[in-house]
């Protein structure tokens, strides 16, 4: 419920602004200008919170090499295309962790050695499942992106949030590198390339990064 009024608010001071700032300005193009940084401010503060809570379930048992290349491990798992630094701090028992993902996102945090567990007086999130999301193209309806989405999104929430990550991607550093390089701007390179953390974001998971054809399956003759 927190989660979902912090959301609400964000919202609704965005909402003000976009009906505020032409107001306060006859300069179109500044009002433009200070709606996306303080767009892109509310963003960022979204996701290095994110990132502290994703570190925040991890288990670190102990500061062997073994446990820290099994957190490395569920790091690239989500920020595959990120560049991942660990620090092991065997005085304060923890492990730095950082990473800067190619659109130029930065985070940090620490994972402290020991199980975890909730802070005291901290109310536990309940973490919803993943549910079967399967996608495919107006173009190519035999083929299917095996994708999930959070249970408590609906498909037409899915699909929002799945079309504006991909505007926002090809908008990115990395998605105009890309382009650059010759890269098509289309739907099947934006899902085999945005990494995994900024999909988890936006309550999305992607279990293959190439479509499978749909299987026609042929019922046996009753005997």
């Amino acid at each position: 419920m927190k989660k979902e009024a912090k959301k609400s608010n964000e919202a609704q001071l965005l909402d003000l602004l976009k009906r505020v700032l032409p107001k306060a300005t006859d300069d179109a193009q500044l009002a433009g200008k200070i709606y996306q940084a303080i767009e892109l401010e509310l963003k960022s503060k979204a996701r290095a919170l994110a990132f502290e809570k994703f570190c925040g379930g991890i288990e670190l048992p102990n500061l062997e090499p073994k446990a820290v290349a099994d957190v490395k491990l569920q790091l690239a798992a989500s920020f595959g295309d990120g560049d991942i630094t660990l620090k092991p701090n065997k005085k304060e028992q923890s492990l730095m962790v950082e990473v800067a993902l190619p659109d130029g996102g930065q985070f940090a945090s620490q994972i402290k050695v020991g199980p975890v567990g909730a802070a005291a007086g901290e109310e536990q999130e309940v973490i919803l499942k993943f549910v079967p999301f399967p996608v495919c193209l107006p173009g190519d309806k035999e083929l299917v992106w095996l994708l999930a989405k959070r249970e408590n999104l609906s498909p037409e929430e899915a699909g929002i949030a799945l079309s504006k990550l991909e505007e926002e991607f090809w908008a990115s550093k990395t998605g105009q590198k890309l382009i650059r390089d010759r890269v098509e701007r289309n739907f099947p390179e934006f899902i085999a390339r945005v990494p995994g953390g900024l999909l988890t974001e936006v309550g999305l998971k992607r279990h293959y990064k190439t479509p499978e054809p749909v299987k026609l399956l042929r019922i046996a003759p009753r005997r």
